[in-house]
């Protein structure tokens, strides 16, 4: 089978990330919602409004949240508006908390241990999504990319909760008292991101922004500073192969904080999300990049 294409860019910016989407040659139609990580407030590491707004304008869309399942700033609706305000959101586009009025399940379809995904229930309002991840290391993923910002990024609240306790609850009160093995946590990441995939028909384009690389999540209030120089934008088709670019683009670096970032990730086993997706056929790890500096 014909290899999926990733592209790539070294220059981080407005006109480089439409570049990168233009080059997928796939339109994105209809209602169209951005997935972003709007960033918890406090952090500084999250993808700023003034870089994502022509892509965003470009796409007549929305950028699509949904709340947090942690105590903190994004947990209500009423404070994670006011969180993407502070934060610049609203001045570029509307902004959709997806779960504000409620949630719904989806399938999972050949699960390990989802039955189902538990999303906000706007998704049915969209058809067609752009995944864009600030790509970056995660306290308890390892790393985060495409990948999670499509399975822990559109999941409600009680969504967060059944795939951080890979399908134990989805009561919000519990889900620190029954978190899950570490293995189970990231293959059920992988199995809400395909649920997702599933839902939206493939209607879906997948951009990992490699800035600000931080061993730290964008929720986290008090990221560590970036570790790493930034590297540049990577787009795909396949969020899978889009993911392992991004991982191979760290492993390969000669930067000096290179060891710092992939301790992270092997700490908690996070490139286990790959192989896993992978044989869900949510993507393929194998891929040929193309360069278009």
């Amino acid at each position: 089978m014909t290899k999926p294409i990733v592209y790539f860019t070294q220059e981080i910016s407005p006109d480089s990330l439409i570049r990168i989407y233009q080059a997928l040659g796939r339109e994105l139609t209809g209602n169209i919602g951005v997935k972003i990580s709007t960033g918890e407030p406090g952090g500084h590491n999250y993808l700023k409004p003034d870089l994502i707004a022509k892509l965003v304008q470009k796409l007549n869309a929305s950028i699509i949240e949904c709340n947090t399942a942690y105590a903190g700033r994004r947990n209500t609706l009423s404070e994670h508006l006011r969180a993407v305000e502070e934060h610049g959101f609203t001045k570029i586009a509307p902004v959709d908390i997806m779960d504000a009025e409620g949630e719904f399940e989806i399938p999972v379809s050949n699960g390990r241990h989802l039955q189902y995904d538990i999303v906000g229930n706007h998704l049915k309002n969209y058809d067609s999504i752009l995944n864009l991840a600030h790509f970056k290391g995660h306290a308890m993923g390892g790393f985060g990319g495409v990948i999670k910002n499509q399975s822990i990024g559109v999941a409600s609240s009680a969504g967060k909760a059944y795939i951080h306790t890979a399908g134990a609850t989805r009561n919000v009160n519990e889900l620190w008292g029954k978190i899950a093995e570490q293995n189970a946590f990231l293959e059920s990441m992988a199995e809400a991101a395909k649920a997702v995939a599933d839902y939206m028909h493939g209607n879906i384009l997948y951009i990992n922004v490699m800035n600000n690389l931080s061993v730290d999540c964008d929720c986290d209030s008090h990221p560590e500073n970036p570790c790493m120089a930034d590297i540049g934008i990577l787009g795909s088709v396949d969020p899978v192969a889009v993911d392992q670019a991004a991982i191979d683009k760290i492993w390969s670096s000669t930067d000096r904080g290179r060891d710092h970032f992939i301790a992270r990730v092997e700490r908690q086993n996070g490139r286990h999300i790959l192989p896993y997706a992978e044989s869900l056929q949510l993507g393929s790890r194998e891929y040929e990049l193309v360069d278009l500096d």
